[in-house]
């Protein structure tokens, strides 16, 4: 039998490399692997086999990710080189006390809102603009689903509390799994999301103000667990009001993304929500033109005029003093909205790949020039 104990601890170090989607953690350091037994198969069928029986215990019964996970398990028995391995996976859920003391040791990591740690890797990206309804929404499933398929682990934030239009966006319509009070983002298309709309349902309007409001981004913050993200984004409730002043305070590393469409109405707002920079400590990293132009047959036509983009760039860049450059200019096309509500970011094919066409290079070059710097 020595021979199957060594394939028992040969089997929990390959283990160690499978990870939970959501946790970010392999699933032996998760407490995940209850057993491994493994024992001779029939002598009469193969010599060289092994029956292979792993007791997994999920964080919660009926785990989404399950077969996720037991996948990934399989894959790693079977593929095993020293012997024929039959993989035999028992699935269960962790016990009360067992996943309060998993969650009491993650948390115990964190304590505090983990964006704001000396040292932190994450790049952050706060899109906002002067008024609603000029797509910056649109802007933000976009630019999220661009980072995910380029390979960043990437992570978005529905902060427009009065507007939240991100789960929509991206089809989501389950709420997030709680783990004892810590919360698991829902990912879709690649993005870790979190949307208060997931909680109150798209109908319901959300009258929150002043230490509640902030508290409700300390709450997606903090009481949401996130891994390392590479990319964070935020969508801003259009202007200057409480939750762009609570990003400031909660994320001064954040770098802010003004959007706008073209004609004077909008932009002239929009430099006011840009200008928030001269009171709070975040930088503005440049600013995206939306529906610049309609193309119809060839010709580009301006339906809600020009130079927006530009104005808002050249009159932040005088005022704050550095280089507010204009990043992108974006064609109004019906399949953004058609696409978007349906659930899907218009980038995306319908298999979740990065379109090579317009809108994909588009975001794509949006994407790479914010990573540059």
């Amino acid at each position: 039998m020595s021979d199957a104990r060594q394939i028992e601890a040969e089997i929990y170090e390959r283990l160690s490399k499978v990870i939970d989607p959501e946790l970010g953690r392999s699933v032996t350091d998760l407490g995940m692997i209850a057993a491994i037994e493994a024992t001779p198969a029939d002598a009469n069928v193969d010599t060289d086999a092994y029956d292979v029986t792993v007791h997994v215990e999920l964080t919660v019964p009926g785990c989404p990710l399950s077969e996720t996970i037991t996948n990934q398990i399989n894959g790693a028995v079977s593929s095993y080189p020293g012997a024929r391995l039959l993989p035999h996976i028992e699935v269960g859920s962790m016990s009360r006390d067992k996943l309060a003391d998993l969650v009491a040791d993650l948390k115990a990591e964190r304590k505090q809102n983990p964006f704001s740690k000396p040292g932190v890797k994450t790049r952050i990206f706060a899109i906002v603009s002067g008024k609603g309804g000029v797509g910056k929404s649109s802007v933000t499933a976009n630019l999220a689903a661009t980072f995910a398929s380029l390979g960043y682990d990437t992570a978005a934030i529905d902060a427009d509390i009065y507007g939240f239009s991100l789960p929509r966006l991206f089809g989501v319509h389950t709420q997030p799994t709680n783990l004892n009070g810590m919360l698991m983002p829902v990912t879709a298309w690649g993005v870790k999301l979190i949307s208060i709309g997931m909680f109150a349902g798209a109908d319901r309007a959300i009258l929150w103000r002043g230490p509640r409001l902030q508290r409700s981004l300390e709450q997606f913050l903090s009481d949401v667990w996130w891994g390392e993200p590479d990319v964070l984004l935020l969508d801003l409730a259009p202007g200057t009001g409480d939750m762009a002043i609570s990003v400031a305070q909660a994320l001064p590393n954040a770098e802010l993304v003004v959007v706008t469409t073209p004609q004077p109405s909008a932009s002239d707002i929009a430099v006011r929500s840009g200008l928030v920079a001269l009171q709070v400590p975040m930088k503005v990293r440049g600013v995206v033109e939306n529906m610049s132009y309609y193309e119809h047959k060839g010709e580009k036509l301006e339906i809600f005029g020009a130079g927006g983009g530009q104005r808002v760039a050249e009159q932040l860049t005088e005022a704050l003093g550095y280089d507010v450059p204009l990043m992108a200019q974006l064609p109004l096309e019906p399949e953004v909205r058609e696409t978007g509500e349906a659930g899907r970011p218009a980038v995306l094919t319908s298999e979740g790949a990065l379109r090579t066409d317009g809108i994909g290079q588009t975001f794509r070059s949006l994407a790479e020039r914010l990573m540059a710097l």
